[in-house]
């Protein structure tokens, strides 16, 4: 068993490169490297870390002496990144890639193609039973990258944030969803959504993290991991260096005093900022998951992002079919639904957020506005609510939160939670749901 390394900066400081440098060195010697293929797993562009810091540090100790220092996007299901945005990624110039990074190759995970993927197992009924507490009885199969078994080490590097599928991300959620196969993933996406997001986001041991870890240890290449935990100035606050499993405990268990931010009372408006980095509601959702257990019953979250025309290039199709509804709009119409990815399904109640189902009638908890460049037709069509990007100053919502109005400059990845939540955050997340075979 790997032991895991930790560096924590102390309350209102950052890890110096220096520092990082040093963990890095320790962690990994030139010596135990030399002639190996060594293989990167980094995320997209949709998360905020300094990837290019652990890139450099690693390339600089180890890259010389490999065979091969290659790097895989893990996409999930998002849009391949270009060589230039791959290059932003990791935090380096076209001349650096000319040059220095010439003979890294860049990869990104291709979800959908089966010539990329191997099977590497299968979780059996009674294990997902089990894992589920009886809410899903089916085989799920496991696949994966086909690349990771090209390389003698596979070296993780991602952030760990309150997530709303896994609880936690990071560790071994860059290997499923990040560069596994559709299966997998729509399968766990499907009961983190079942589960619901107010019951799952920011907890640790999910039962969406207890299947991505079963899965990672049908993965037998050797798998070393940073965690990255990454403060609102994106410096970094801690850096942990071990298995997936034991970095990601550690980093989670920082990531939880810091990233989760306590209010006393729900908010009945909620300006849900968009960053750049979501380019996609499929996305930028996450303005509302981070801020959903802030928001009162009947309120509105208004995700404000005047960039974003786009509900989704991959899945858009299944989203414009379906539109957005709460979890049990689609499970008290299983059979109507069941062929539609998981995936989409997930999706599309974790953004609809909590509500109820009878008798026909849908009743959500509360309003979801869009105030982007999609257009009001396609926001109806979907089943959000819309506003002109232009009737929106976000300044005009600023410091108003006696008011009941809670402004989100760069929502999405700090969870906003409720020092006394109400009962639907705390029960039972499956109710209403029957078992799923």
């Amino acid at each position: 068993m790997r032991e895991t390394v930790s560096l924590i900066a102390p309350e209102g400081s950052a890890l110096s490169r220096e520092q990082v440098a040093g963990l890095v060195s320790r962690v990994c010697s030139e010596a135990d490297y030399r002639g190996k293929r060594v293989l990167l797993i980094v995320p997209d562009g949709t998360r905020t870390a300094p990837v290019g810091l652990l890139f450099q540090a690693l390339f600089r100790e180890i890259g010389k002496v490999t065979k091969a220092f290659d790097v895989l996007i893990a996409l999930g299901t998002h849009q391949p990144m270009s060589e230039p945005a791959i290059c932003q990624r990791l935090e380096i110039t076209g001349a650096d890639r000319r040059e220095t990074y010439r003979h890294v190759k860049f990869f990104n995970h291709a979800w959908e193609d089966p010539e990329q993927l191997r099977r590497v197992g299968t979780l059996t009924a009674d294990e997902i039973s089990n894992i589920t507490d009886g809410l899903f009885a089916m085989e799920v199969p496991v696949e994966i990258n086909r690349l990771l078994f090209e390389y003698d080490q596979v070296i993780i590097i991602g952030p760990v944030f309150p997530h709303e599928v896994v609880g936690c991300s990071g560790g071994n959620k860059y290997l499923f969803p990040g560069v596994g196969g559709p299966q997998i993933l729509n399968f766990f996406h499907w009961l983190g959504a079942v589960v619901t997001n107010p019951m799952i986001i920011g907890n640790k041991w999910t039962p969406v993290r207890k299947v991505v870890d079963r899965a990672g240890a049908m993965v037998k290449t050797d798998k070393l991991c940073f965690c990255m935990v990454v403060a609102s100035d994106k410096s970094l606050a801690g850096l942990f260096a071990g298995t997936p499993e034991g970095a990601w405990d550690k980093a989670s268990d920082l990531s939880r005093k810091i990233h989760i931010t306590f209010k006393d009372k729900p908010f009945h408006t909620i300006v849900s900022c968009a960053p750049a980095m979501y380019d996609e509601l499929w996305t930028a959702g996450k303005c509302m998951y981070k801020l959903e257990p802030v928001l009162a019953d009947d309120g509105e979250l208004i995700i404000y992002a005047p960039h974003l025309a786009e509900v989704c290039v991959s899945h858009g199709k299944h989203i414009e079919e379906i539109g957005y509804h709460c979890r049990d709009y689609f499970l008290k119409q299983w059979d109507r639904f069941k062929e539609i990815p998981w995936g989409v399904l997930a999706h599309s109640a974790h953004v609809r957020g909590i509500g109820t189902y009878e008798n026909g009638v849908e009743q959500c908890r509360a309003e979801v506005t869009l105030a982007t460049r999609i257009p009001s037709e396609r926001c109806r069509k979907i089943n959000l609510g819309f506003r002109k990007v232009e009737s929106i100053q976000p300044e005009e919502y600023a410091n108003r939160e006696d008011e009941g109005i809670l402004l989100v400059p760069k929502a999405g990845e700090v969870l906003f939670q409720l020092k006394h939540p109400p009962r639907w955050a705390r029960g039972n997340g499956g109710n209403g749901a029957e078992p799923i075979t």
